[in-house]
């Protein structure tokens, strides 16, 4: 058994570090969300995301096959892809509400109103 908790504590400390990895990812893509917004690009630009899936095959030595590698990408991706929304619908809320000098609704508040 304690060679099956030696491989256990190492996978431990690996999720900690794809769990850092992953964090500084999600940062870098709410910057390029901000960056998006103000020069007017789209959220979806397949052609990068068909680079990043050849980056991955490209490093990828193992022992986990390419597609599969790939899925878990395209998840990734999926998840930044709607931070970088959620970044760019948060900020224009914001620049509606202090266009009409009010502050932005919140869900909550919204519900509340609505009744939804």
């Amino acid at each position: 058994m304690g060679e099956i908790e030696d491989f256990r504590l190492k996978i431990d400390e690996l999720d900690r570090q794809l769990v850092r990895l992953i964090s500084e990812r999600a940062r870098a893509a709410q910057e390029i969300g901000k960056l998006k917004r103000v020069t007017s690009l789209p959220i979806y630009e397949p052609k990068r995301e068909h680079e990043i899936y050849e980056n991955v095959r490209q490093a990828n030595q193992g022992p986990l096959p390419d597609i599969e590698l790939v899925h878990i990408y395209e998840r990734i991706i999926d998840v930044m892809r709607a931070l970088q929304k959620n970044e760019l619908a948060s900020q224009r809320a914001a620049d509606s509400a202090l266009n009409l000098g009010k502050p932005a609704p919140d869900s909550a508040n919204e519900s509340r109103k609505t009744g939804k």
